[in-house]
C-alpha cells in the first residue's frame, strides 16, 4: 500500500532565510515546493501596498477557501513529501493553521533586529504585524494544541551557523528521511518561484547553499530599533524551544 505524502507546513517570518530552505527542500527528488500560496489573498483582503502588489493579485488564486483546498489537495507532480512555504501574518482571514490538522508543522524564526535591517535594505518600511511574530508564537501554541507533541522550530543563525545538523534533526522532527541533497542547490530561478522573487529573490537566486553566519548586531534607526524590540518578546519566547543541535 503507498503511504499517503507528507505535506509540511513551514511557518516563517519574512527576510528568514525561508527562500533558501524553500530551495533546499527542492532539491529532493521526492518534494514539491510551494511559494507563500496565501499572499495574494493576504494583499486583497488588505490593501497593502506591498511591491507588486497588482501583479501578485493577478496572477495568484486570491480566493482564502480555495488556496485552503489546494494546499490539502493533490500534491504537485505526485511527489511523496510537499512543502510548503507559508508566512503567519499572511493569514488574516478566518483561514489558519487549525484548517491544516493533518500537516506537519513547523517554524522558522530569525532574530527582529536582523530582520528589520533585511527589510531596511530593500527601502521598505516595516511594522511589527508585518513580521509575524506574534501570530507565529499564537501558531506554534495551536500546533502544539494539534499535535500533543512539542512543536518544531529552528532559527535561521543556527541553520547557517551547522546546516547539516539542524536539517538532519528538522527531518527526523517531521518523521522524513534525511537527504544529502537538501544542503545545496542549482543557482537561478524556479517555476515554483512567486512572481515577486524579482524585487526579493534577487540574493537568493545566485545562492547554492546556506550563506555564511552574519556576526554582530546591525545599526538600525531608532524606528527600526522600536519595531525590532516590539517583536523581541515574541522571538524569545519562541527561541526558548528551538531545536539545538550541541
Amino acid at each position: 500500500m503507498t503511504s499517503p505524502p507528507v505535506r509540511i507546513a513551514m511557518w516563517s517570518g519574512p527576510r528568514n532565510i525561508s527562500t533558501a530552505m524553500m530551495r533546499s527542500f527542492g532539491s529532493r527528488d521526492d518534494c514539491a515546493v510551494t511559494d507563500e500560496p496565501f499572499y495574494g489573498a493576504f494583499l486583497q483582503k488588505t490593501g497593502s501596498r506591498q511591491p507588486m502588489a497588482d501583479q501578485i493579485i493577478a496572477a495568484m488564486d486570491v480566493d482564502w477557501t480555495s488556496v485552503a483546498d489546494s494546499m490539502r489537495g493533490p500534491v504537485p507532480d505526485g511527489k511523496a513529501i510537499w512543502y510548503q512555504k507559508h508566512m503567519p501574518h499572511h493569514m488574516v482571514d478566518e483561514v489558519s493553521i487549525t484548517d491544516f490538522p493533518n500537516h506537519r508543522h513547523a517554524f522558522l524564526i530569525r532574530d527582529p533586529d536582523h530582520v528589520v535591517a533585511s527589510y531596511a535594505a530593500k527601502h521598505v518600511e516595516v511594522t511589527p504585524d508585518d513580521l509575524g511574530y506574534e501570530r507565529q508564537l499564537t501558531y506554534i501554541d495551536h500546533a502544539a494544541q494539534l499535535t500533543g507533541k512539542a512543536p518544531i522550530i529552528l532559527d535561521s543563525a543556527d541553520i547557517v551557523l551547522d546546516p547539516e545538523n539542524h536539517l538532519k534533526a528538522l527531518c527526523a522532527a517531521l518523521e522524513i528521511d534525511w537527504d544529502p541533497a537538501m544542503l545545496s542547490w542549482k543557482a537561478g530561478g524556479r517555476e515554483t518561484d512567486g512572481i515577486w522573487a524579482s524585487h526579493w529573490y534577487n540574493r537568493v537566486v545566485e545562492t547554492t547553499t546556506f550563506g555564511e553566519p552574519k556576526n554582530g548586531t546591525p545599526m538600525l534607526t531608532q524606528a527600526q530599533q522600536k519595531v525590532a524590540d516590539q517583536c523581541r518578546l515574541f522571538y524569545n519566547q519562541m527561541s526558548e524551544h528551538r531545536i539545538k543541535t550541541l
